[in-house]
């Protein structure tokens, strides 16, 4: 694989004799001898320490859902094998002669990767690089779950989507192909329990949903009800991730909650090219996965995939005024909370556009939708930044692409989108349209759209089994259930404008409890003014904080 052979120094980097040492004063145990091809840990394994090979060696092995094993690397001494905390996407075997190892458990490492800047940074980009090397080679068939089932099928892309979204990697097989017919018929599968997921550890689901496959690959952590968090995020977008963030890096202990994936929309984005630092663009999964990292190397709990249902807005405890009440049935408390749960993508009104989700009808243009449309006709909605990036990310891989746009692109788009759509020559514009109907079921997929023109009311038909709608979206404060107060459009309201009384810029009517990014009230919608407003928050949590007198170790006066 390109990125293994050109980096490979990078991602298995091998420490010297002054950093071993440096590494050694923040070690969680003693050094530790492992026979010949005794077994470090299995894959999947939760809160395995992180190994610094001192002697010998030992393997790295990856495998698949479908039982396949394959060593990726062998480690020797000065090198060190994953970030601890997450489960283990790889099983470590000691070598043919044994290995002599020393851990780091979350925390030690943790403090390694802060304590010491030459050391961090060298293991850090090693951990990155490790991760998007499985993650790509999942995406041709070499480790992870397996996914079976029909390509195009809603679940199937949910599923996908989910995986890919969070960082695990992962491969589809088609049930109608010979090794998707052969698993099928071992496992004993009825069509109607399609699609399955085979976990790397050998576990089959059935028709799994989103928090079924975290289950099964150990993602969302065990939060400890007890436990008096002086921030709860609710929302991993890049306001979030930027609370959790700076809140971590001064000593705050932080806990992040989404019902999905870290990134948010912006995640969703193929390329953000208006992004300051990044004059070559980044995608929006890559910006989201450095600062998921980012907020872990600080110390931030990132509990994913898991639902705020309800906020408690005022409990009995002076100290612990909030509570969360959780889709897993349960709970996580918070001195404050900050929401940062961003919009929901916006429906046209159209009578079964609900039932074609992921039948044909997408909200956002990943690789996966980008696969199934290849050299296909495919229909973009929307005229502004979030569709002009998709257009510009599709448009090259599909024979067609119609735009649908109620008014001019420069009255919406920013203009070097506008340039790089007219220059693409398989790019149909429709402006001053809309989509009248669609046809299709969930069964067969989307089939087709109506074309209207607005001024004259003259219908077009248009085949294609590919729909992608960036219509805006509506504010996610539908779990806040009228704990604090909100404006005409349903965005929560700050400062000055949440009413009478004194209260910080972000903060809502009720004390304590935070917005920021895309779901405030005012706020501009662009990721750089999120990340802005999320560093913006913590010295305003500090204010509360102190006025309250709770103190918490590294937190500034």
């Amino acid at each position: 694989m390109a990125i293994g052979d050109a980096r490979r120094e990078q991602m298995f980097p091998i420490l010297s004799a002054l950093q071993i040492a440096t590494a050694r004063r923040f070690a969680s145990g003693e050094p530790r001898r492992f026979g010949p091809r005794d077994i470090v840990y299995e894959i999947g394994t939760r809160n395995a320490p992180c190994w610094l090979i001192l002697e010998g060696s030992a393997d790295a092995i990856r495998r698949s859902g479908a039982g396949q094993s394959s060593v990726v690397t062998t480690y020797g001494p000065g090198q060190t094998n994953q970030l601890s905390g997450r489960p283990t996407l790889m099983s470590v075997v000691a070598g043919d002669t044994g290995a002599v190892a020393i851990p780091f458990d979350a925390s030690h490492l943790r403090a390694l990767v802060i304590g010491s800047a030459d050391v961090g940074e060298t293991i850090m980009r090693a951990f990155i690089l490790r991760r998007v090397m499985l993650i790509e080679e999942g995406q041709t068939g070499g480790a992870g779950s397996v996914l079976v089932g029909r390509r195009d099928d809603p679940d199937i892309v949910r599923l996908s989507g989910f995986l890919t979204r969070n960082g695990y990697p992962h491969t589809v097989i088609a049930a109608c192909e010979a090794e998707g017919r052969e698993l099928v018929e071992r496992l004993g599968v009825a069509p109607e329990d399609l699609p399955l997921m085979i976990c790397p550890n050998g576990t089959v689901l059935r028709r799994p949903g989103n928090a079924d496959a975290a289950s099964c690959l150990g993602i969302t952590p065990d939060l400890d009800p007890e436990t008096i968090h002086d921030v709860a995020v609710i929302g991993a977008g890049p306001a979030g991730l930027a609370t959790a963030v700076y809140g971590a890096s001064e000593g705050l202990s932080v806990l992040v909650l989404d019902s999905r994936a870290f990134g948010g929309q912006a995640g969703a984005s193929a390329r953000i090219e208006n992004y300051l630092g990044f004059p070559t663009g980044i995608s929006g999964q890559a910006l989201a996965g450095r600062a998921f990292n980012q907020a872990a190397k600080f110390g931030a709990e990132l509990a994913i995939p898991l639902t705020v249902q309800l906020l408690r807005c005022h409990g009995a405890e002076a100290d612990a005024p909030f509570t969360l009440e959780l889709s897993n049935g349960g709970t996580a408390r918070a001195r404050t909370i900050v929401i940062a749960s961003g919009a929901r993508y916006r429906q046209p009104d159209i009578p079964n556009v609900v039932e074609l989700e992921g039948a044909g009808v997408s909200y956002w243009a990943s690789p996966i939708e980008a696969r199934l449309c290849a050299g296909e006709e495919v229909v973009l909605v929307g005229g502004g930044n979030s569709a002009g990036q998709a257009v510009a990310y599709l448009a090259p891989q599909v024979r067609h692409l119609h735009l649908v746009v109620h008014r001019p692109l420069e009255q919406t788009m920013s203009r070097y989108l506008i340039d790089r759509i007219a220059a693409l020559p398989n790019v149909e514009m429709h402006v001053g349209s809309e989509i009248a109907g669609l046809r299709g079921d969930r069964a067969t997929g989307l089939t087709g759209a109506t074309f209207r023109d607005n001024r004259t009311g003259a219908t077009r038909e248009c085949t294609s089994r590919h729909l992608f709608l960036f219509i805006g979206a509506d504010p996610n404060t539908g779990w806040l259930d009228g704990c604090v107060a909100l404006d005409g459009n349903g965005f929560v309201l700050t400062g000055e404008r949440a009413g009478d009384g004194e209260r910080l810029p972000l903060e809502t009517d009720c004390p304590g409890i935070f917005a920021v990014g895309d779901v405030r009230a005012g706020s501009t919608k662009r990721v750089a003014a999120a990340v802005g407003e999320g560093a913006a928050v913590i010295a305003q949590i500090h204010s509360v904080l102190a006025r309250n007198a709770v103190r918490t170790p590294g937190m500034r006066p």
